[in-house]
């Protein structure tokens, strides 16, 4: 038995087998070769096997996600079909009797660069295609190929890393868990784990990779971010025991369903859900949360390839508005950059992108896309109870020019004679100190403050949360965070508007008293937290 420790990401014992998927481009060294035959049949034989795969993939992703989402994956067959890529391989291992893999990986890079220096942006997005088709080509050139799409068996996913897209993406069917190598249990990924319930340990380190294999078994203890390959028994045992435990505490959590969040003194708050797509409504109502706090809009970005139409957006939000059914839905307009970015949007290369171009900063550069969706944000109004927040904010001219493009939008709609609410709550977030020193002049423009914890402790500390090696000094309870906070509730009450808390503090047991002696109305955490924080609530008693 192996034992391994990285940071406990959502707390969960769980068993299984070892999936192994690193995603770094395969190391090809060049090779001189005298069978130049061989070599061609052995490229043949490879292109054969990866269009084998790309096509049960397309077959598979038709049924998932639907034609246009599949259809790259005909593009990429047709791709790999492509005479000039081909010749261009063959050439290579005829002209200078090369291996197919460094032919490959050669042919690959030109191509990378010749796409990626064309004007058409369109041509520019297939030098990702490239670099995809030309990996798993040498991938199966060296048999070292794992489709991940193919995994039959419910396993343990271990890899380098993951983005935000593909912790959404992520088979809940398939996967019981993931490990990273690298990561932060502040980077949004993580957070994406716990608001999905996905068991996960991240920060393992890299040794971790090159030293388990594929089918181990493995069992993980999401609340410790101990991992034990091929565990004994007794491990076994004792995990197992803490997992039963668990579970007796949500059963017990389950009698609170119906019941309101007071505390013994009689003190009240709201206690809401976040989520991140149209399919997490349901973990919201099963654990009975009153309301959804925070939509996190930019996942329909991240789910497409290409900017999502005013219509798919309004039928995305109408259908959660209704599936609500008249509770409070806050809707956050579009958060893509830092750690979440989008191919399509063509963000440039930034040296702190956590400081850079993100949120409402796009959205004020680009009125389009941001119009299109308080369009669809402003129709969807009339299914439900919706209140659209505004992330980002350092200044009063941005909260000036957001309500401006929205009376902009309003009057559009009402030209072309389609409704809208009248009730529509406007408010914006709290998660730069600059909001937060400022809150007394901005909370009498908007209806409420919503403050992203997750962010203000990041800019308030200094500590870029994707940093692993920085966590501790990043002091999640720094008093300078607390005071910000306070501020900002004070500010609120002042001007006659609620405040709520919908960054991963507001699921902390540890504050939940501190926030509800600051005045804090609303706390919006991971639908499985929801009934715990509730019987925290309940348990406390602020006359004390």
């Amino acid at each position: 038995m192996r034992k391994y420790r990285g940071r406990g990401v959502y707390g969960a014992v769980v068993i299984g087998k070892i999936s192994i998927l690193k995603k770094q481009s395969p190391f090809v060294e060049c090779v001189h070769i005298t069978d130049i035959k061989t070599e061609k049949e052995r490229v043949k034989a490879a292109r054969l096997k990866t269009i084998q795969q790309l096509e049960a993939i397309y077959e598979r992703a038709l049924k998932q996600v639907g034609e246009e989402e599949a259809q790259i994956f005909k593009i990429h067959i047709l791709m790999l079909e492509e005479e000039e890529y081909h010749h261009s391989i063959e050439n290579m291992i005829e002209d200078q009797s090369i291996n197919a893999e460094y032919a490959v990986k050669v042919t690959s890079d030109k191509l990378i660069k010749k796409f990626t220096q064309m004007e058409d942006i369109y041509i520019q997005a297939r030098a990702e295609d490239i670099r995809d088709i030309s990996n798993r080509l040498i991938a199966n050139l060296t048999d070292t190929v794992i489709d991940r799409n193919s995994l039959d068996d419910k396993v343990i996913l271990c890899t380098d890393d993951l983005v935000p897209s593909e912790t959404v993406f992520m088979d809940k069917d398939k996967v019981l868990a993931f490990v990273t190598a690298y990561g932060s249990l502040n980077s949004h990924t993580a957070i994406l784990a716990r608001n999905r319930n996905i068991p996960a340990i991240v920060g393992v380190g890299e040794n971790f990779l090159n030293e388990v294999k594929d089918g181990s078994e493995v069992i993980i203890d999401g609340f410790t971010g101990e991992i034990f390959v091929d565990p004994d028994e007794k491990i076994k045992e004792k995990l197992f025991a803490k997992q039963k435990k668990e579970e007796e505490k949500k059963d017990i959590l389950q009698t609170l369903k119906g019941k309101e969040n007071v505390t013994i003194d009689g003190k009240k708050i709201d206690i809401f859900a976040n989520i991140g797509s149209v399919d997490d409504v349901d973990l919201v109502l099963l654990n009975d949360a009153g309301g959804i706090g925070l939509f996190r809009s930019e996942f329909l970005y991240l789910e497409n390839k290409d900017y999502p139409t005013e219509e798919q957006q309004f039928h995305a939000y109408k259908k959660v508005l209704e599936n609500m059914n008249g509770k409070q839905v806050i809707i956050r307009t579009l958060d893509i950059g830092a750690d979440k970015q989008v191919d399509y949007f063509h963000i440039k290369k930034e040296e702190n992108p956590a400081l850079g171009y993100r949120a409402i900063r796009i959205c004020l550069t680009c009125p389009q896309i941001f119009k299109t969706q308080l369009r669809a944000l402003f129709r969807a109004s009339i299914y439900g109870s919706l209140g659209i927040m505004f992330p980002m904010i350092t200044s009063v001219w941005e909260v000036e020019k957001i309500l401006e493009i929205c009376n902009e939008v309003k009057a559009e709609l009402k030209n072309q004679k389609i409704t809208y609410s009248e009730k529509i709550q406007i408010g914006i977030m709290i998660e730069t100190p600059a909001a937060a020193i400022i809150s007394d002049k901005l909370a009498s423009m908007v209806d409420f403050f919503s403050v992203g914890t997750n962010d203000l402790i990041q800019y308030t500390l200094a500590c870029d949360r994707q940093n692993a090696d920085i966590e501790q000094f990043c002091d999640i309870h720094h008093e300078a965070v607390l005071k910000l906070i306070e501020m900002s509730a004070e500010n609120a009450h002042k001007n006659g508007i609620w405040i709520g808390i919908c960054g991963e503090l507001a699921a902390d047991p540890t504050l939940t008293e501190a926030f509800l002696r600051m005045g804090i109305d609303e706390l919006s955490v991971s639908p499985s937290f929801v009934l715990k924080l509730r019987d925290t609530v309940r348990k406390l008693d602020l006359s004390k």
